[in-house]
């Protein structure tokens, strides 16, 4: 008997993701510079609300996918991620400041049109609403200009550092026992995946009273340590391989992950477990 996945070009890979809400039952994987390191990087723009895209591996693993057994275990699954986060670089070049001169104000069609990253159109609808928490914004004969503000932005920012922390110190004891410095070095951690270190970490860390060398050593620790731990783990197909329309990708609400989705891990014998999310 045929499998559904018989005329595939490619073998299909689990996307747990939220679902569409929309008419079209559908949502749009963008192709947008990243934040922090500048490179062409997809994420999901669902329901009005961008998503940038995680890879998990387990060491032993495949998925059941229906009569279908996916060798690959890995799983990709959706993370909320602030807008303004990935469009504070396009806002921060648009105004074109040097020294005393704070630059100028803009439209955001024009600070949103970046020659080759047709994604950006589509955050239209929602960049103006988030823009203003960070940008001066004028507006004559109903149509607003925007200027991004330093000082706003690093409200913004130690906003989002705090409420990381607090969001922190409630994933367990051992966190909950860290004292502030400790914590504020937690959330930055997780906030300079998304930011470039000049100026905004930089800025930031003054703000806080914190190294920024001591945050970026720690960061590079991190990450030398999980790739090793992951090992022979291989590293995530590329970003283009997300964007394929030969590749399938089985969105699944957080709820029907249970019901749907059953793992074949080997923990020392080969078992059956139902994944739970």
């Amino acid at each position: 008997m045929a499998s559904w996945c018989d005329n595939m070009a490619l073998p299909p890979r689990v996307l747990i993701g939220p679902r569409p809400s929309g008419a079209n039952g559908q949502g749009d994987i963008l192709s947008l510079r990243h934040p922090k390191l500048e490179e062409e990087t997809q994420y999901l723009f669902i329901n009005g609300q961008l998503h940038e895209f995680n890879w998990f591996k387990e060491r032993y693993g495949s998925w059941f996918l229906g009569d279908y057994v996916c060798e690959d275990g890995s799983v990709y699954y959706c993370t909320l991620v602030d807008p303004i986060f990935v469009l504070l670089p396009l806002f921060e070049a648009a105004r074109m400041s040097s020294g005393k001169d704070l630059g100028k104000f803009r439209q955001l069609d024009e600070i949103l049109y970046i020659e080759g990253y047709p994604g950006y159109q589509h955050l239209m609808s929602i960049a103006g609403n988030h823009m203003e928490l960070v940008c001066e914004v004028k507006e004559v004969a109903n149509m607003k200009f925007f200027r991004l503000d330093e000082s706003k932005v690093l409200t913004w920012l130690c906003c989002k550092v705090h409420s990381i922390k607090e969001a922190i110190t409630k994933l367990g004891k051992n966190y909950a026992a860290q004292g502030e410095r400790e914590l504020l070095k937690e959330a930055l951690q997780i906030i300079r995946e998304n930011l470039k270190d000049e100026p905004w970490l930089t800025v930031l860390c003054k703000k806080l009273q914190l190294d920024i060398s001591v945050i970026n050593d720690t960061a590079k620790a991190n990450d030398t340590s999980f790739c090793a731990d992951s090992s022979p783990i291989p590293g995530p197909p590329r970003p283009s391989e997300v964007n394929s329309a030969r590749t399938l990708y089985l969105f699944l609400s957080a709820r029907s992950v249970c019901s749907k989705l059953v793992k074949c891990v080997n923990t020392g014998e080969r078992r059956k477990w139902q994944r739970q999310v």
